[in-house]
Formats: structure tokens, C-alpha cells, sequence
């Protein structure tokens, strides 16, 4: 059984890479098929055993908050068709969690945003998944992987890594540590960089959009910096607690889409297709 019950979704974001589509509809309801991104984060944080879902929001992302809710004029048009099960999914997600709102009122980076959520979350270990990375495995999700990891270093934040290309490591925050003894995916993170250059990455091991976070995480929020751009980093959280060594870095089971590109998305969309043909 998890000892994580809250999930945090930071989905403040304008999504502006995938304008025009997203001037009206949030990136996080964009579709894989027929079910949108943020379906597949709630389901997947289902199934590490969290009933939780606290979402860092904005005014104009209305629409996650009304694909969880019942839609009572579809439901009896539907009733008694063939359509009837398409919408068996959500509704069970409905019916089984528990969702909580809170508007991010400025976007000043991730570390802003989960903070945002601090008074959804409490005073206990949390996850957090960004939806923008879809992540896919035959068995364990990569959330239960990192739940049942979470259970052998309680008082430690654990990140997801995956090795990517040393030319693309300028897209994301960077780890270098020590690999655990009793693991060859588990390490113990000494130092973390946000998005370096090929030359001054210390590996290839970046970090993605999957994390538990211990609640002293907001502390150390609330004494984090602002980068040269103003806004306030993980990261940088991270590597508070890194010096204290309470960061554990997890290579996961599975197959990450980024789909907050473009390209990523297609290719998401793609590989998910060839399933059903």
C-alpha cells in the first residue's frame, strides 16, 4: 500500500508552443486518441493507490476541471448506445478521486508552482506529475515504480532520469551522484544543473516530469532564489536537499513521449495508433 496519497499537477502553463490551439483549449486537454494528456497522469497516479489529485490551475484551464466532473447531457444522450462505455473511464476516475483546484495567479517557473499548492498538499510526502511527458509501461507505471522505491527512503525526494542524447541535455535539469550499490538504476544524487550545455553537463542523466517530494520541500521553496529569468526552479530546491542527501535519482521502467513538443506529441500519438491497428 502507498504512503502517497496526494498527487500535484502543475497545469498553470500557457502551452505556447502548441499555439494557436492552445489560445482557447489548455495543452493539458490535448489528445492522445481520444483521451487528453491529463487523463493519462490522473490514471496513471491511480495506479500507484492515489485518490488525490491537487491541481495548480489557472482562470483559463476550466476545461481539466470540467472533463472530472459529470457531464449529465452527454451521459443520457449516450445511454443505451454502443457509445455508452467510452465514457466508463473518466467516470470511474470521477466517482473513485478526489479533486482540488488552486489558481496559480503568476507563472514564475515549477518551483513557484508547486509551491502554489503547498495548502492542497499538507504536511506529508507528495507526487507530482507533469502531464506534458507521457510515460507508458507494460507493467508497474513509472509512478508506482517511484512509490514503491519511495518506501525504502522515506525521507528522501526522488526524481525520475532517463538518459537522453549530450545534445539534448540543454532542455532539462541535470543529475550527477553516486550509484547505489544494491541498484543499477538508483543513485544518489550529488549535484543537479539546470539545462547545461553539452560541455558543462556532469551526465546525460536528465531529469523528467515525474517526482515525490518530502514536505520540507516548501521550506526550502520558500528560500529558493529566483533565476535570471525570474523564476523559481526545482531544481534548485533539489539541490538544497541534495547537499543533505535526501535526493535519490531513479532511472525508471518504461517509455517517456515528450509531449510537450510538437514533435513528441506526434510521436506519441503515433506509437499509440500502431496499438490499435
Amino acid at each position: 500500500m502507498s504512503v502517497i496519497h496526494k498527487c500535484l499537477f502543475p497545469v498553470a502553463g500557457y502551452g505556447t508552443r502548441f499555439l494557436p490551439v492552445t489560445k482557447a483549449i489548455p495543452k493539458e486537454m490535448l489528445p492522445i486518441l481520444t483521451k487528453p494528456l491529463i487523463q493519462y497522469g490522473v490514471e496513471e497516479a491511480m495506479s500507484a493507490g492515489i485518490r488525490t489529485m491537487a491541481m495548480v490551475t489557472s482562470k483559463h484551464k476550466q476545461a481539466i476541471e470540467n472533463h472530472f466532473k459529470p457531464h449529465l447531457e452527454i451521459e443520457s444522450s449516450i445511454q443505451g448506445t454502443a457509445k455508452e462505455p467510452l465514457l466508463d473511464e473518466v467516470n470511474q476516475i470521477i466517482k473513485q478521486c478526489d479533486f482540488a483546484y488552486i489558481e496559480q495567479q503568476e507563472m514564475l517557473g515549477l518551483g513557484h508552482a508547486i509551491y502554489t499548492g503547498k495548502s492542497l498538499i499538507g504536511n506529508k510526502p507528495f507526487a507530482v506529475i507533469l502531464p506534458d511527458d507521457l510515460c507508458t509501461n507494460d507493467d508497474d507505471s513509472v509512478l508506482l515504480q517511484m512509490t514503491k522505491l519511495h518506501t525504502q527512503h522515506p525521507d528522501c525526494c526522488i526524481v525520475a532520469i532517463e538518459a537522453v542524447p549530450m545534445d539534448a541535455v540543454d532542455k532539462y535539469g541535470v543529475i550527477d551522484g553516486e550509484l547505489l550499490s544494491d541498484s543499477n538504476n538508483t543513485w544518489l544524487v550529488h549535484n543537479m544543473v539546470e539545462k547545461p550545455s553539452p560541455e558543462a553537463a556532469p551526465t546525460n542523466l536528465a531529469i523528467i516530469g515525474r517526482y515525490i517530494l518530502t514536505p520540507d520541500i516548501f521550506t526550502v521553496l520558500e528560500n529558493t532564489q529566483p533565476d535570471k529569468n525570474g523564476e523559481i526552479q526545482i531544481t534548485d530546491a533539489l539541490m538544497t536537499l541534495a547537499k543533505k542527501g535526501k535526493v535519490i535519482a531513479y532511472q525508471f521502467q518504461g517509455k517517456r513521449f515528450d509531449c510537450g513538443s510538437v514533435k513528441g506529441f506526434v510521436k506519441a500519438t503515433n506509437a499509440f495508433a500502431e496499438k490499435l491497428l
